[in-house]
């Protein structure tokens, strides 16, 4: 059993210490008090101190003691003979997050899965968007699902400097909620069997979950995802649009030629190594959104460390998966019924 809960700091700054150093300035010791030409100085070795981690990056948030608590059900909004879907709100990293919750009917614990949304404009955003579809039939088939609204969407408390640190919050979200239902203490929930899917930027959220806190979860999917490369997100999506946030993110953090180390640091699979959990990835060869070339980045990195990892392309299927979803997603039942039950 794989240990669960708050994160381990001490055990998370040795790793990130061990992703960034640089060679401090070489000491002395054992100088006498007056030295001479015959009494010459002994150098100490090499010094190494930790570089200085930037709050927005993978490594500080593998620092970061995460928390996630108070899952509250609110009101019903729907109710059917296979399950009852709840408003929920939970406390993540300080912040609270509103989400949805299916909870099939009938006798438990079941294994529980939290999603994670695509980009949709805040401004518009309501509960739940975006993941309909998964969200009815995974609870059908004895899920509980935890789709959470992510910071800054629906009812959830604000954090304005979310989208200059790159959106990492909503991973921080994701990890939050799965904390969350681990300490609920809700007998629906079997807290031994937890699974994670994300699709299009949500599946960016697994990625960075996967390398942030290995072991949280049993086993994860990914739907048509973004890159792992920030940078090539921002220049598919912003930059065309005239965005101008890639300004601000530019100015704050530098560009990948100004700053590699940055961009170096923002990127889950710099820190592939630390993954433990099977990944189960679908995307269609037909994307124009999401090119499908980003997941074999990905999957190579992800084989190259010797992870569970693996890749299901659909032939002519595009960024939302309409006409081969159904199958898809027999796919990914199996994937989690393998892992979670």
């Amino acid at each position: 059993m794989r240990t669960r809960g708050t994160l381990c700091v001490a055990t998370a700054l040795a790793l990130s210490a061990a992703v960034g150093c640089t060679t401090g300035d070489t000491e002395e010791t054992g100088r006498p008090s007056s030295p001479t030409a015959s009494t010459p100085r002994t150098a100490s070795p090499t010094a190494t101190t930790p570089a200085p981690v930037d709050p927005v990056s993978i490594p500080a948030m593998i620092q970061r003691d995460h928390k996630g608590s108070g899952l509250e059900l609110g009101r019903v909004l729907t109710r059917t003979a296979a399950y009852t879907s709840y408003e929920v709100m939970y406390e993540s990293d300080g912040l609270t997050i509103s989400g949805l919750m299916n909870i099939p009917s009938g006798k438990g614990p079941f294994p529980a899965l939290v999603l994670a949304h695509g980009y949709i404009d805040p401004e518009i955003y309501t509960t739940g968007r975006g993941l309909n579809r998964e969200e009815d039939l995974l609870a059908r088939n004895g899920y509980i699902v935890l789709h959470t609204d992510y910071r800054n969407h629906a009812r959830s408390d604000k954090d304005p400097d979310n989208d200059v640190g790159l959106r990492l919050g909503y991973t921080e979200d994701v990890i939050g909620a799965a904390m969350a239902l681990r300490s609920s203490g809700r007998p629906e929930i079997d807290t031994d069997r937890l699974g994670l899917l994300g699709r299009s930027m949500g599946g960016g959220v697994v990625y960075n979950t996967l390398v942030v806190a290995p072991g949280l979860f049993d086993a994860a999917v990914a739907y048509a995802p973004v890159s792992a490369r920030p940078e090539e997100n921002i220049d598919q999506f912003q930059r065309p649009e005239g965005d101008p946030l890639v300004a601000e993110i530019e100015s704050e953090h530098g560009t990948p030629e100004t700053n590699p180390r940055f961009w170096r640091e923002v990127s889950p699979l710099t820190y592939v190594d630390r993954v433990t959990d099977p990944l189960l990835i679908h995307h269609g060869t037909a994307d124009t959104t999401c090119p499908i070339r980003w997941s074999h980045q990905t999957v190579t990195a992800f084989e190259k460390a010797g992870k569970d990892v693996e890749l299901r392309t659909h032939r002519g299927e595009g960024h939302t998966f309409y006409s081969q979803w159904a199958r898809s997603m027999d796919t990914t039942m199996a994937f989690f019924d393998k892992h979670l039950r």
